[in-house]
């Protein structure tokens, strides 16, 4: 069985049991802080597990893009070693929002499985939840352990432990025990010498899980104890790979026809066979993996970067390259063109990643360059490490230096040195590497309280579109505290005017003012599972009153002016530079806009200025806001808006126009065009391979902009003794000081050949070594010249210049290359540490390096100290 007939026929299964189907959700996740991905099928419908809102169906089913390579599901390191982990994989779940419960659940599975699917029920097994005896004291799963009886041998259903059989999302939030179904493939001479009971849930490649029902019943509290929900949910996740390798009757996911076309692409580009050689297969299996997870990653709106989720899509695609260079002996970007075969695979069930082919292949080809440049580079540095070594093992600090600061990975790092007859202090770079982790842990580690609800079930209500001040009160609240911000609260209000961050748009801010005129600043508003949550730094005096909740108008009016402002730059770059241009990020502050595009090549500065002309026509427009709140979502896309990638859009959406400009938007916008005043774009750039990024200010802001540049112009005028032509005027100071400059190299090189004689005179002999160390006055430029005609016209030399510039010092060391050779002395190392006399440092080739510095007075120290090295 195909793998896209296994998929429909689970969707049409679920379908026929009265599930909505829906679209997978995006990857990357907006409004949880405490997930960076979907890492499961539930995560995308936490919202109504925790109550916060209600589906429209009670039962839904689809097939779900899950990336599980950081925090507390992280499978990365696995991937390519092991036939069955995954960073991106499919996962086929089917829901229940407080409607059925265990019966149904497990009948479905069975049938599904058994019926539909035609598993042979004799190497099926069944786990249910054993109990435990800790904080918790929960019982045995009885209630699912009968159900199975009716369909299984009780041989075949086994109890597991609080590890296997009970899910929790996180430290805290919905959970239950759960009931894994897991499949035996093993051959009959395999399975009548171990049983296969025995090799449930230890990890054998051929006794795997592949569905997991999830019975949600409980809450988990900040104290860690459990309360139960007010319903009952089910949460099932079927691992879509695992699957298809059953059907297809082999015993690899890599061998099922959902990698086997990336495979065979890979083979053909590299000349390498797959089924051969283990590190060969082990790299081909990382990159078929690894090309799925950040293409799907791109497509979903997130691209590469050093921080955050972007980080996380660059360490993958970094790993993938890594295999190759390493085990494929591939030097040169290649992965890219696997994206063509994985579109024509999963295009149709995910056409996401077949309308953005084109931006995935530039973004993962530059990434791939650049990252080959890294590799090389850190080569080049590890020879220098290997040459510069006392003995056979290399500081585990230098290692890590290789990794932090030039991304060199330690594995290859390990591997090269293995290679060359030396190790590393791997201890010593662990605790490096656990220093590092701990500071990034410190710095973005969020501890919560739990929730102290005051009001119960309160519906919240969004009232910021209309109005900026509000009676409220607040429903629940509780204490938050992180390394970065310190102590804050969390309230949660019955309705609000605050707008949550989303959609690209900061938060609002404001504050809250109870009747006896206390008040508490609002410092911030974000939205959590579909509940938005405002940011104080104190908590209310008197919680159970009336407050009056107002936004800081001017702050939100300028981000108004700003987001509206991109609505409308979409539409000029779509108009001026052609319909290929789609949002691909957006921050819209009180300050300034930032908005990125797909588009393959620089906007000139006549296309800018035909922008900004564009955007500004529609200001003096003065086009007014025309909104539709709560339409189906077909109805807005019919009407003509644009919706964007990597968006989670609801069944209902909020369609925003001005004139011919139309999206989908949840955030706040001006009443008319004509209050944004101006618009001015700032500056342009590339962010990635076919994304641009324009930055822009509005109203107040191009005010500024406009005042500070009549400053300056009036400043640069009087410099310029108030000339009636300024531009003029000072071209023609440039030009002068370009003339004065080469008058000034020309001098300084006569110098030095003047001087070059002397300093001839001055060598002197040591250890066989002709040396010299003098201070000159020359600039830098001058004492590189005068140093390579020494060495020029003098075999074996050793020279260090010193040189006072202006306050500066500069340390100039050349040595002959074959002397470097034959005394394994090293021009970069030996200024990096005499930089120490100035106060500064510097580095470069071991024949040739310079070094800056602060402090003129230590020259003479160095210059001292360098015949250490020969001597």
């Amino acid at each position: 069985m195909k793998s896209q007939e296994v998929r429909s026929q689970f969707l049409e299964f679920f379908k026929s049991k009265q599930h909505d189907i829906v679209p997978s959700a995006p990857m990357v996740l907006k409004d949880d802080p405490t997930l960076m991905f979907v890492n499961s099928g539930m995560a995308p419908f936490k919202e109504y597990f925790l109550g916060n809102a209600q589906p429209k169906n009670n039962r839904i089913s689809d097939s779900q893009k899950c990336l599980r390579v950081s925090g507390k599901h992280n499978d990365l390191e696995e991937v390519g070693y092991d036939t069955y982990h995954h960073t991106l994989f499919e996962m086929l779940g089917n829901w229940s929002f407080g409607d059925y419960f265990k019966k149904e659940a497990i009948a479905w599975a069975w049938e599904l499985l058994t019926e539909v699917y035609k598993i042979d029920k004799d190497i099926l097994y069944v786990t249910v939840f054993e109990g435990s005896d800790d904080a918790d004291n929960l019982e045995m799963d009885t209630e699912a352990y009968d159900i199975w009886k009716q369909y299984i041998a009780e041989d075949r259903i086994l109890k597991g432990n609080k590890k296997d059989n009970f899910w929790e999302m996180g430290d805290q939030g919905p959970c239950g025990p759960c009931s894994e179904i897991h499949v035996d493939i093993r051959s009959a001479e395999e399975k009548a010498k171990v049983d296969g009971k025995s090799l449930v849930n230890m990890d054998h490649p051929q006794v795997v899980e592949i569905w997991n029902l999830v019975f949600m019943q409980y809450n988990r509290k900040a104290n860690g104890s459990l309360e139960n929900l007010p319903n009952k949910h089910i949460d099932t996740g079927m691992g879509f790979e695992r699957l298809c390798m059953v059907l297809q009757g082999v015993t690899s996911n890599y061998d099922t026809d959902v990698f086997t076309p990336l495979i065979r692409e890979i083979e053909t580009i590299t000349d390498k066979d797959y089924g051969k050689e283990e590190k060969i297969d082990v790299a081909i299996r990382v990159i078929s993996d690894h090309v799925r997870a950040v293409a799907f990653s791109i497509a979903d709106g997130q691209l590469p970067s050093n921080n955050g989720a972007g980080y996380v899509i660059r360490r993958i695609l970094r790993r993938a390259v890594r295999y190759g260079f390493t085990f494929l002996d591939k030097k040169e970007p290649f992965i890219y063109r696997l994206v063509d075969v994985l579109v024509k695979k999963m295009g149709v069930a995910f056409p996401e990643i077949k309308e953005q082919k084109q931006l995935i292949e530039n973004v993962i080809k530059e990434e791939e360059t650049s990252f080959l440049r890294t590799l090389e580079q850190g080569l080049v540095l590890l020879d220098r490490i290997v040459a510069t070594a006392s003995e056979k093992e290399i500081a585990g600090a230098k290692v890590f230096e290789l990794k932090d600061t030039y991304g060199f990975p330690e594995d290859l790092t390990e591997l090269i040195l293995k290679e060359k007859g030396f190790t590393y202090n791997k201890a010593a770079f662990q605790e490096k590497l656990a220093q590092q982790q701990d500071r990034g842990r410190e710095a973005s580690e969020l501890k919560s309280d739990d929730w102290t609800v005051l009001i119960e079930d309160e519906e919240q209500e969004f009232v910021g579109y209309d109005m900026l001040e509000a009676q409220v009160k607040i429903t629940r609240y509780r204490k938050v505290v992180s390394k970065k911000d310190g102590e804050l609260y969390q309230l949660v209000f019955n309705l609000t005017p605050f707008y949550a961050e989303g959609g690209g748009q900061v938060g609002d801010k404001g504050y809250l003012e109870d009747t006896h005129g206390d008040v508490i600043y609002i410092v911030d508003t974000k939205k959590e599972n579909n509940v938005i949550v405002h940011f104080a730094k104190d908590l209310p005096k008197h919680l159970n009153e009336k407050f009056k909740a107002t936004v800081d108008a001017k702050q939100r009016f300028r981000t108004e002016c700003n987001h509206t402002a991109t609505h409308l730059l979409h539409q000029a770059l779509r108009e001026i530079l052609g319909t290929h241009v789609e949002q691909k990020g957006s921050a819209v502050h009180s300050k300034y806009l930032r908005f990125d595009f797909s588009h393959f090549s620089k906007v000139t500065v006549d296309e800018l200025r035909e922008v900004e002309n564009f955007v500004n026509r529609r200001i003096d427009g003065k086009l007014p806001l025309q909104e539709k709140r709560n339409i189906p979502m077909q109805q807005a896309i019919d009407e003509g808006a644009m919706a964007l990638f990597g968006e989670k859009y609801g069944d209902t959406v909020r369609s925003v126009r001005f004139g011919q400009s139309i999206e989908l938007c949840g955030g706040t916008h001006v009443e008319n065009t004509g209050d944004i005043w101006h618009f001015k774009i700032v500056s342009e750039g590339a962010v990635a391979s076919g994304i641009r990024r324009i930055e822009a200010i509005t109203s107040d802001a191009v005010k500024d902009f406009y005042h500070e540049n009549n400053r300056t112009y009036f400043e640069m005028k009087d410099l310029l003794n108030n000339a009636k032509e300024p531009v003029k005027a000072l071209q023609s100071l440039q030009d002068e000081n370009v003339a004065l400059k080469k008058q000034i190299e020309g001098l300084l090189k006569d110098k030095a050949k003047n001087i070059k004689g002397d300093l001839k005179n001055e060598i002197e002999v040591i250890n066989g070594v002709n040396f010299l160390a003098k201070e000159v006055s020359l600039d830098a430029g001058g004492l590189k010249d005068l140093a390579f005609e020494l060495g020029g016209e003098v075999d074996n030399l050793f020279i260090l210049f010193g040189a006072n510039n202006d306050g500066k010092a500069l340390l100039t060391c050349y040595i002959s290359k074959d002397l470097a050779q034959e005394k394994q002395l090293n021009a970069g190392q030996i200024v990096r540490e005499l930089g120490k006399h100035i106060q500064g440092g510097g580095g470069g080739q071991p024949f040739f390096a310079t070094a800056g510095g602060k402090n003129p007075d230590g020259i003479t120290t160095a210059l001292e100290a360098v015949k250490d090295y020969i001597s």
